[in-house]
């Protein structure tokens, strides 16, 4: 699964043709929404054949840098002007040729292509970043092309409907039923810009957990029962255990217990209770009991669907007792005696 780009409101933006896309590639969705367009305003489209582009398409104007031209009258200008625009023109009709009615670039797109490609009843968009087109290519199933010459072998995009959507102050252009399945854009809102922050961290760590979900498929029970499960196991073993060890291991189920704990705690309900009936259910050998934050009890986590995943949970202990340990031999450094 690709890295995960979430992009707020404004961000990264930097005018009005800056393309903005959310890059959700691989089983689970991928960006569709791109900012500006060239085309009319308003314009509704189906059954849309894409031509995806990285082109020049501003030379309808003399540009030459790094040079002289010398002319004896204002026509011969005109006439270097005119040649620029036929050449232009002949680009413009070689793309028309394969037979769409979107074209995107990458590159910027001056009036007069635009005034052709909107003749022609094609809506153009310009200015889409170097990533935003890749993107786009890759969810409409069309792939990115620099020259014209040989319409059949270029791979065109396809979606069923272009329309243009208001959210909030912006007009975007919204791309949907594209070749590659489901997709979508996950746009942020927020009052405050640290809201937006911890929407896009909470986002992100969910879309983690379900990459590694795919990956490792087992699930183990959430809400606290695998954490009370290991507790019970641990302190059952702890008994059976002669010496300081049993200490140790003592405290490392009342470490696992402290989960539970923290969920009911940041549910604003009893903990202490909740925790010692949940305690209680597993020593009478319901082992699929966790805590049911909806209702403020403890309930059968296997009915109500509360499920973790395998490789996240196995992880997160892990990482907790390799830093615990670390934490333990600083100090053991720290008191030894000086030699």
């Amino acid at each position: 699964m690709a890295p995960v780009n979430i992009f707020r409101q404004g961000a990264d933006e930097e005018k009005a043709e800056t393309a903005r896309l959310s890059s959700f590639i691989g089983a689970i969705a991928i960006g569709d929404l791109v900012k500006s367009t060239l085309g009319p305003k308003g314009m509704r489209l189906e059954n849309v054949n894409i031509l995806i582009s990285n082109t020049g398409m501003d030379t309808d104007k003399i540009k030459i840098f790094g040079s002289r031209v010398r002319v004896d009258s204002t026509a011969k200008v005109a006439e270097i002007e005119m040649a620029e625009k036929e050449k232009m023109k002949e680009k413009v009709e070689r793309i028309l040729k394969h037979g769409i009615n979107c074209f995107i670039n990458r590159q910027l797109i001056y009036n007069y292509p635009e005034q052709l490609f909107a003749a022609a009843g094609v809506m153009a968009i310009e200015h889409a970043d170097f990533s935003g087109v890749e993107r786009l290519a890759l969810v409409t199933g069309g792939e990115i092309t620099s020259t014209f010459d040989h319409p059949e072998l270029v791979k065109l995009g396809h979606c069923k409907l272009i329309e243009e959507v208001m959210i909030g102050e912006d007009t975007l252009i919204h791309f949907s039923g594209v070749a590659m399945g489901e997709a979508c854009t996950v746009v942020l809102r927020g009052a405050t810009q640290q809201i937006l922050d911890e929407a896009e961290r909470s986002l992100h760590d969910a879309l983690c957990v379900l990459a590694q979900t795919v990956k490792e498929t087992r699930t183990v029970y959430g809400g606290g029962c695998s954490e009370m499960l290991m507790a019970k196991v641990v302190t059952d073993l702890a008994l059976r255990t002669p010496g300081k060890e049993a200490v140790a291991m003592e405290s490392f189920a009342k470490a696992l217990r402290m989960l539970p704990t923290i969920i009911a705690d940041n549910a604003g309900y009893d903990s202490a209770d909740l925790v010692a009936q949940l305690r209680a259910a597993h020593q009478e050998g319901k082992t699929t009991m966790g805590l049911n934050m909806n209702q403020g009890t403890i309930g059968d986590m296997s009915e109500m669907g509360v499920t973790e995943s395998f490789q996240v949970k196995r992880q997160v202990l892990l990482s907790a007792a390799e830093a615990a340990e670390m934490i333990l031999r600083v100090d053991n450094i720290i008191k030894a005696a000086p030699r």
